[in-house]
């Protein structure tokens, strides 16, 4: 599914875009904005586990639950 919109861009970004982006304006922008949304969840995901990492009461669950992961289960 595909949305048009409309946006306004000064002078100087929209001699960029045409110089750029060629005749498919669209396919460009939405390489950007995919970009940006990639870059927009690594620091997001980077933002959690920095809090979880500085997170004591986390961290002490997280360890409960490796000794308990090991506790007589075989491989089987």
């Amino acid at each position: 599914m595909t949305h048009r919109t409309t946006i306004t861009l000064d002078d100087e970004s929209f001699a960029f875009l045409n110089n750029i982006a060629g005749d498919n304006r669209s396919a460009y922008i939405n390489e950007l904005l995919k970009q940006e949304r990639k870059n927009y969840l690594k620091q997001a995901l980077l933002k959690a586990n920095q809090e979880e990492a500085q997170d004591s009461d986390y961290q002490k669950e997280l360890k409960e639950w490796d000794t308990t992961l090991f506790d007589g289960l075989s491989n089987d």
